[in-house]
């Protein structure tokens, strides 16, 4: 199975606001991108390839409500928290965070958790209260592989090395991956590489050979689990990543890095579509 991810960050945010959304009213965003993307992705084989696409909460509603019956885009959001309702227990007084039931209610079958931004976010929260424990992280995240997987939530889970932590890459990423994955049934997870190293503007991008070293040694250690290229699948990219055996899909983000920058569902489409034919599933 492939699979291509897309994750919208905060693509919503008009130009006039310092955002790059050039497509339409933000207040329509969700539906837009669903309308424009869905019934192309309908020409590809459904047991060959899943499609997700994570959007910012605040468009999952009119993201999911867009849907056709028979869309092949599978709606995610971009996180959970790391508790969840329960029967008789907590209500959802959460303020500020997304109980996975909520995401669940609403129409997400996906979930992307651990994304570089992400952990940064939390490292950065743990480092103001003086924490030095750095698999603190893991041990939050896997808290939230718990409560999104107890939903019946699929599971994008994103595991990378910073530039700092290259000398020791395998260390790393094994405890993002033991920790992380404590427990949890991954059958309900991918897992997406994220070269955070080589990842923005001015940076090296991380080759075939460092790829493929990566996506062996993960899957030595997971037993085989589905692994993507987190670190942005492009137009570029996209046949170096197809050729990599290992790699099983992508993670897109935007789509245009010049000019006009930002994301564009008919690029979109084609850097899918691009991907795929060198798969041979196009």
């Amino acid at each position: 199975m492939k699979h291509i991810y897309l994750n919208l960050k905060r693509f919503d945010v008009p130009t006039t606001f310092g955002g790059v959304n050039r497509l339409t009213d933000i207040r329509e965003w969700g539906s837009y991108i669903i309308r424009n993307i869905q019934d192309a992705l309908n020409q590809y084989d459904r047991t060959k390839v899943e499609f997700g696409i994570y959007f910012p909460e605040a468009h999952l509603i009119s993201a999911a409500a867009a849907r056709n019956k028979d869309s092949p885009v599978k709606i995610g959001c971009q996180g959970v928290y790391r508790s969840d309702t329960a029967a008789g227990g907590n209500f959802g007084a959460f303020t500020s965070d997304r109980p996975a039931a909520a995401m669940k209610a609403i129409g997400c079958e996906t979930v992307i958790i651990g994304h570089c931004e992400e952990r940064n976010n939390l490292a950065g929260i743990l480092a103001e209260a003086g924490g030095t424990d750095t698999s603190a992280v893991n041990r939050i995240l896997n808290k939230e592989l718990q409560c999104a997987t107890a939903r019946g939530l699929d599971v994008l889970y994103c595991i990378g090395e910073k530039s700092e932590e290259q000398t020791r890459w395998e260390s790393v990423l094994s405890e993002q991956l033991e920790t992380g994955l404590k427990d949890i049934n991954k059958t309900k997870v991918v897992l997406a590489y994220e070269p955070v190293w080589s990842i923005g503007p001015g940076k090296k991008p991380a080759d075939k050979a460092y790829i493929t070293k990566i996506a062996r040694f993960v899957k030595e250690r997971t037993g085989g689990m589905d692994i993507v290229y987190g670190g942005g699948l492009k137009q570029d990219n996209a046949a170096m990543l197809a050729s990599i055996r290992e790699i099983d899909g992508g993670l897109i983000a935007l789509t245009r890095f010049q000019g006009e920058i930002g994301f564009y569902p008919d690029e979109y489409l084609e850097i899918a579509g691009l991907y795929l034919k060198n798969t041979g599933i196009a």
